[in-house]
């Protein structure tokens, strides 16, 4: 058995043996080209060649397989659409894999309760659209929604765009089911809002990646579909006018604000001028890019954001601005800001950030890393966009490809950020990559709790091995 409680020899064979017989040829897959696509996510972290893919179709199937792995000491690395960018679902040596995409479906939706019960391999953007059907909606929003599975994003506590108005996924779970390591289920898929009683374990599951048991379904509370919203760009002198333009967008429109997104001047110039990701929406060069979208209220809601910008230009907060006429101008607009998830290619070899802190602190920490990094020969460039209204900004730094170039950069940038009492991640967690700077965003007495609750729910360390902690606990 190595460092992380894999169990190696004849115990694995064995295990693969009564793995087989209990999920057959569709539930379990050994050949090395057919475990080979398992072996990664999006992060760029290459993962070992998994042992086996297990693919269960129930939390039976689930309960048992992981006895079996319990049984024998066999690492297990959960998996639902692999579009995570920390290394979280990326394989570790020896292990299996435990995908949940035969684990699909939408189990329940209540609309009076505004309940969705969904298995953990649902993609994101089937719940939506079910939801849709029922004129509710899923709030929770990323750019992988087509990919990424409702278990996925529970591990995780994804984020997205509209969490300035409805909070991180955590916020929007009603009740989950899940398995622990050595195959006991905690089940409780209850629909009540309001639950004093006792500890609210679910949450233990939310954003802990799998180290501690893998989901299988859960209750989502769903919100009310907004039939229009209006959707505007705005050109800005600079990132405090941003921050005084959220103070003014609250005033006026509330809790309608369903995204308020920024984008800095270095990613502006590469996503719209340096490539042809995206056609820029308006001309010339300015200091900050704030997308902002809100609610349809009494009145039309272009014609309350066309008044916002006019109050805004008449401050000296605002330089310039597109208002989004119809559906296919609303998606020129957001596809400026997403064109962030296409590039990688473009921009070379880099690191990409997902750092979080106060919003009144972001614009000032962004200029102290140009700083820090513009001294630094390692770095190559820089590209900043982000959720401006809660704090969380994705900085992607450039570098010349090398291993030494990756540590100087992270170790800088990680420093600055605990100097500033940030997060070394606000919406993509912790999984391999960033393991060794939790320390940077946690205390040594937080850490001592986390890895006391993972020996009690995982014992033998066989969940994620290698995920969260830099030293997975036994």
């Amino acid at each position: 058995m190595d460092r992380n409680g894999i169990q190696h020899g004849n115990a694995r064979a064995v295990a693969v043996t009564a793995l087989t017989e209990l999920l057959g040829p569709k539930g379990l897959l050994t050949a090395a080209p057919d475990c080979a696509r398992y072996a990664s996510d999006q992060s760029g972290l290459p993962g070992a060649l998994p042992l086996a893919v297990l693919r269960p179709a129930s939390t039976d199937e689930v309960s048992q397989a992981l006895a079996l792995c319990s049984r024998y000491r066999i690492g297990v690395v959960p998996q639902g659409g692999r579009t995570g960018l920390s290394g979280g679902a990326c394989s570790a040596e020896g292990a299996v894999v435990l995908s949940t995409e035969r684990m699909a479906g939408i189990a329940e939706i209540d609309r009076e309760a505004m309940t969705l019960t969904a298995w953990a391999g649902t993609p994101l953007e089937t719940v939506q659209e079910a939801a849709r059907t029922v004129g509710l909606d899923y709030p929770v929003d990323i750019g992988a929604r087509g990919t990424a599975t409702i278990g996925g994003t529970i591990a995780t506590n994804a984020g997205g765009i509209r969490v300035l108005q409805h909070g991180m996924t955590r916020a929007n779970v009603l009740g989950l089911e899940a398995v622990l390591a050595d195959g006991s289920v905690v089940s409780r898929l209850g629909k009540t809002v309001k639950d004093n009683s006792g500890f609210d374990l679910k949450q233990l599951f939310i954003g802990s990646e799998g180290t501690l048991g893998i989901v299988t379904r859960a209750v989502l509370q769903l919100c009310r579909q907004v039939p229009q919203s209006a959707l505007a760009l705005f050109a800005l002198p600079d990132h405090a006018a941003a921050l005084a333009c959220l103070a003014a967008a609250r005033r006026r429109f509330g809790s309608r604000i369903t995204a308020f997104e920024g984008m800095w001047p270095d990613y502006w110039e590469f996503v719209c001028h340096a490539t042809s990701l995206a056609s820029p929406p308006m001309a010339g060069r300015h200091g900050f890019y704030l997308l902002i979208e809100v609610e349809a209220g009494s009145e039309g809601a272009e014609d309350e954001l066309e008044a916002f910008f006019a109050e805004l230009f008449e401050a000296g907060l605002a330089e310039d601005g597109v208002l989004a006429k119809s559906v296919a101008e609303m998606r020129a607009l957001w596809r400026v800001r997403e064109a962030v998830g296409e590039a990688d290619e473009g921009f070379g070899p880099h690191i990409n950030f997902d750092i979080g802190l106060s919003p009144s602190a972001l614009g000032r920490f962004c200029d102290a890393a140009d700083v820090l990094l513009a001294g630094m020969l390692e770095a190559k460039g820089t590209l900043k966009v982000g959720h401006v209204g809660d704090g969380n900004v994705h900085l992607l730094v450039a570098h010349d490809g090398s291993g030494r170039a990756e540590e100087r950069i992270e170790a800088a940038v990680y420093g600055l950020l605990r100097d500033w009492n940030g997060a070394v991640t606000a919406e993509h967690g912790i999984g391999r990559i960033k393991a060794r700077w939790i320390g940077h965003s946690r205390t040594p007495e937080e850490l001592a709790m986390m890895r006391g609750l993972k020996a009690q729910f995982d014992p033998l360390g066989i969940l994620n091995p290698g995920a969260l902690f830099a030293d997975p606990e036994r």
